[in-house]
C-alpha cells in the first residue's frame, strides 16, 4: 500500500513538474530571445562605424597605413576646391590637418568650412591614405571613397567686449589729451 502512494505520489509529481516546465520554459525561451534581440541591436546600432584615426598617428606611422584604407574625422577648414570632377577639402582633427580628395559629388552636403567667421562641418571620411601621393606631388593625402556629415556646422557670432571697447575710448583721450597739450607748448 505504501508502495502505491509512493508511486502514485511520485506521478502526481512529475506531471505537475512536467506542466512547470511547459509554462517555464516558453517563458524563459522568450526572454532569452528577447535578450540576444536587444543585445544585438544595441551591439550593431552603437559600434556600425569603424574608429577613426588620428592626423598625428596618421603622420608618425604614415609608412604602416600607405595604401590602406582609414577613417578619419574633423572639421572642414578653408575652401573647398573644385578640380573637374573632384575636390580638395582640408580636414583638422584638432591636432593636424590632412588633405582630403574627393569626388565633387561627396561635398555637396558640407555647408559651412571652418574659418574666423564660421564653425566648420564635422565630417568622417573613409578612403585610402598615401603618404607620399604620386598623383598630386607627393603629398600626404587621403583619397576619398565616402564621406559622411557627424554633426553640421555653424556661425560664430562673435561679442563686442565692452571693457575693451570702453578702454579704447579711454586711451584715445589720453592721446588727444597729449597731442593738444604738445601743440600748445609749441606755440
Amino acid at each position: 500500500m505504501k508502495t502505491a502512494k509512493l508511486q502514485a505520489y511520485s506521478v502526481e509529481r512529475r506531471a505537475y513538474s512536467q506542466k512547470l516546465s511547459a509554462i517555464r520554459y516558453p517563458l524563459n525561451a522568450k526572454i532569452l530571445r528577447l535578450l540576444i534581440c536587444s543585445f544585438a541591436f544595441f551591439i550593431l546600432h552603437f559600434n556600425c562605424y569603424a574608429q577613426s584615426i588620428s592626423s598625428t598617428e596618421l603622420i608618425n606611422n604614415a609608412k604602416q597605413y600607405d595604401g590602406k584604407t582609414v577613417v578619419y574625422e574633423g572639421e572642414v577648414i578653408g575652401d573647398i576646391m573644385v578640380r573637374g570632377d573632384y575636390a580638395w577639402i582640408n580636414v583638422n582633427d584638432g591636432q593636424n590637418a590632412i588633405g582630403i580628395w574627393t569626388d565633387k559629388d561627396l561635398t555637396k552636403d558640407i555647408l559651412y568650412t571652418g574659418s574666423h567667421k564660421f564653425k566648420g562641418d564635422w565630417i568622417e571620411v573613409t578612403g585610402v591614405f598615401h603618404r607620399a601621393c604620386l598623383e598630386h606631388g607627393g603629398d600626404l593625402d587621403i583619397h576619398a571613397q565616402a564621406v559622411r556629415k557627424v554633426r553640421p556646422g555653424r556661425q560664430i557670432i562673435e561679442r563686442l567686449n565692452i571693457s575693451k571697447r570702453n578702454l579704447v575710448f579711454v586711451l584715445l583721450g589720453v592721446l588727444c589729451l597729449v597731442w593738444i597739450l604738445k601743440q600748445l607748448k609749441l606755440r
